[in-house]
């Protein structure tokens, strides 16, 4: 078939309003494209821990790794030392959307997803190695309870083993009934433990503590803490005494609201995910070292360690434990069936020859990890 001049022009005409439409809708796509490439997501991080502390500076490669990684388009802005207030404060600028995120102790955590502390229930883990296992275990479970909480799971770091620190001298549980021991106020475990100890504490917000300790007439005069917030803390410097038992492995955790986290392109929530495990795992390892070794700085500044597993009554430690147990199970903080998986997971570690545990539960046991 030959065409006519008109039919050539028209014919031509076409084609090119078809290549100009293509090239405009190419162009288009492109310039979205590297819209979306170049926007800078500004992730808002806030923690109690001061600045200049070995858990600090890892939070700090952290945000560089991030940033670096993402090209710049993560920036970090890190509120350290509690400048955002006590992890309740922290917790609800988040929910408003002033901040994002944050490193959240046990108490913080239990805002959020309050059957994990079930890891944290005094005197239950004999040693790391078995919190580690149980851990492991229930990860699935409580990644997607942050997610239904509105939160999104990066880390899981550790505080470590926690100890009475006291100004007088503490030698059995009826000595620890007659001090003035702080609670982190609103804190439902520390309320749990202490009622089943028969203990009245003095609650306090942790940003208060240390005034207290350095008042000449101060509300308290005993405080839990692991041995290195002691020191990171300077709560140490009002104290004379420590227990060798500890009370828990306290937990942590690095969490994003799923409001910030759903808005990042995938290969950005891949990239939280993948450095804030990393992150977690890497504080959790150097607080167990940092804890082992502050031992030995707070016996050289002055802290004597007392009340050891031979000078314990374990039948009266093990129902302070299941009688706490008891009054979290009666309020749902920690229910029923979480304590009841823990412990099968506890027993079936234990019955397997290839684990070994320790007797009774240690200062800072190492880690196969």
């Amino acid at each position: 078939m030959v065409l006519n001049f008109r039919q050539f022009c028209a014919h031509n005409n076409t084609f090119k309003q078809k290549a100009f439409h293509l090239l405009i809708a190419s162009a288009l796509l492109l310039s979205c494209q590297a819209a979306i490439a170049q926007q800078v997501y500004t992730l808002k991080f806030a923690t109690l821990m001061p600045t200049g502390t070995a858990w600090s500076k890892l939070m700090d490669d952290w945000v560089k790794e991030i940033e670096d990684k993402s090209k710049g388009r993560i920036k970090v802005k890190m509120y350290s030392g509690g400048v955002m207030g006590d992890e309740p404060d922290v917790l609800r600028k988040i929910r408003k959307g002033q901040l994002h995120g944050g490193l959240f102790t046990g108490y913080g955590i239990g805002r959020i997803y309050s059957p994990a502390r079930v890891l944290e229930m005094p005197f239950l883990f004999k040693s790391v190695d078995e919190s580690d296992y149980v851990r492991e275990q229930m990860m699935p479970d409580i990644e997607a309870g942050f997610r239904k909480s509105g939160f999104e799971l990066l880390g899981w770091p550790e505080v470590g083993f926690i100890h009475f620190f006291s100004t007088r001298r503490i030698t059995s549980v009826d000595d620890i009934r007659d001090l003035r021991i702080w609670l982190w106020q609103g804190d439902p475990l520390g309320e749990a433990f202490f009622k089943a100890a028969g203990i009245d504490p003095i609650p306090l917000s942790i940003m208060d503590v240390y005034t207290q300790l350095s008042a000449k007439h101060g509300s308290i005069d005993t405080v839990y803490t692991s041995t290195f917030g002691a020191i990171a803390l300077q709560w140490y410097s009002k104290l004379k005494y420590a227990t060798h038992i500890p009370l828990t492995n306290a937990i942590g955790g690095v969490i994003v609201s799923n409001r910030f986290y759903n808005k990042l392109p995938a290969d950005l929530q891949q990239l939280l995910k993948t450095t804030g495990k990393k992150m977690g795992d890497d504080i959790r390892l150097n607080a167990r070292e940092e804890n082992r070794k502050s031992i030995g700085l707070l016996e050289k500044n002055g802290i004597e360690f007392m009340f050891d597993w031979d000078e314990v009554n374990m039948d009266e430690i093990l129902k302070i434990r299941d009688d706490a147990a008891l009054y979290l199970e009666q309020t749902d903080y920690i229910p029923a069936e979480m304590f009841a998986k823990t412990k099968k997971m506890l027993t079936d570690y234990r019955n397997n020859p290839a684990n070994k545990s320790n007797i009774k539960p240690d200062m800072a046991p190492p880690s196969s990890n």
